[in-house]
């Protein structure tokens, strides 16, 4: 089968399409025949070997998709080929790949492989971080930064339809805010015209958001501190405008009661994984299949072009998932 490889960390020149032998399927495991998959930012840190996890050279990219079941382990009860599968794998950039029939998760009739690609990483990230970690409550406030991103715009959609909570966004265009606005957010902020913590201050008349999930880090540490209600949770997700920030005021975090967590959903084990996606397909699928809940795809490449998806979720230009296929779609 032909996969994509990374022979040595660096740009996304780096990214080789190569033959390799098709995986087997273990017990427990199905073989599917990958239709499309998604770009996430865990693949560019990969390519570029950034942290411990990433440094492993001819590193087979790709943490999620969506195909048809070509083989069935042995011991695996509920699935058959020829039946439509998508959640997350190790090395979805390729023809085929290996998931554990335990975080297999079946595509709505309604939806092609393009859009159930573009489900199984940020929805199942967004419901980690809403509810198993950020115990979104309904009418709750919730301030979802990035709320352009592939996990922004499912945090959105989230928010809304599960918990009624009133939600604000942050963004850095035009284009972005009213898309996050069509999506269902309640108030959308432009970070690069306003202090995002001065406009939830506004908005909330200084009570502060309840839960706050963060893709930026380090330059939005204080100003999420601010932004905050009493009892608030923060959740960290990611660290795109830094890892490292100032002195930290104690007594803040101690007055207002504040939560402050930190996650990465791709280093959970298997376990987690499995549990985190047979709740997303009890719960949450129902809502893709009557259409409450919508995938956002921004652009599709083929899977001979997937450097080219690289640069465009580097420049920050997407919104909602950067999609690639694999040969037709039927």
């Amino acid at each position: 089968m032909r996969a994509i490889v990374v022979e040595k960390p660096g740009g996304p020149e780096e990214l080789k399409l190569v033959e390799v032998p098709t995986p087997t399927p273990g017990e427990g495991e199905l073989l599917v025949r990958v239709k499309a998959g998604a770009i996430n930012r865990t693949d560019i840190l990969a390519r570029k070997g950034v942290g411990s996890a990433y440094k492993k050279a001819t590193s087979r990219l790709g943490v999620e998709m969506a195909g048809v079941v070509e083989t069935v382990g042995a011991n695996v009860g509920g699935w058959q080929a020829g039946g439509k599968v998508m959640g997350l794998v190790n090395g979805g950039y390729a023809e085929y790949a290996v998931i554990p029939a335990n975080r297999a998760m079946p595509i709505p009739d309604n939806l092609s492989f393009i859009e159930a690609a573009a489900i199984p990483e940020v929805y199942l990230t967004a419901y980690q971080t809403l509810y198993w970690i950020g115990k979104l409550q309904e009418g709750e406030t919730v301030l979802i930064h990035a709320g352009a991103s592939g996990v922004g715009t499912a945090a959105i959609q989230l928010a809304k339809q599960v918990s009624k909570a009133t939600v604000i966004v942050t963004a850095g265009s035009d284009e972005k805010l009213s898309y996050c606005k069509q999506l269902g957010a309640d108030h959308a902020i432009h970070y690069k015209q306003v202090s995002f913590d001065e406009e939830v201050a506004r908005l909330t008349e200084g009570k502060g958001a309840n839960l706050i999930l963060d893709f930026i880090g380090a330059p939005y540490w204080n100003k999420n501190i601010q932004s905050a209600s009493m009892d608030g949770r923060v959740v960290l997700i990611g660290t795109l405008g830094g890892k490292e920030t100032g002195p930290i005021d104690l007594f803040e975090l101690m007055g207002k009661r504040l939560q402050i967590t930190g996650t990465l959903l791709t280093p959970r084990s298997d376990e987690y994984k499995a549990s985190l996606s047979q709740e997303l397909a009890d719960r949450i699928l129902p809502m893709f299949a009557s259409g409450a809940i919508k995938p956002i795809i921004d652009k599709v490449y083929p899977l001979e072009e997937i450097h080219n998806a690289h640069r465009r979720m580097e420049a920050n230009e997407n919104i909602g998932k950067i999609i690639f296929q694999v040969g037709d779609q039927e």
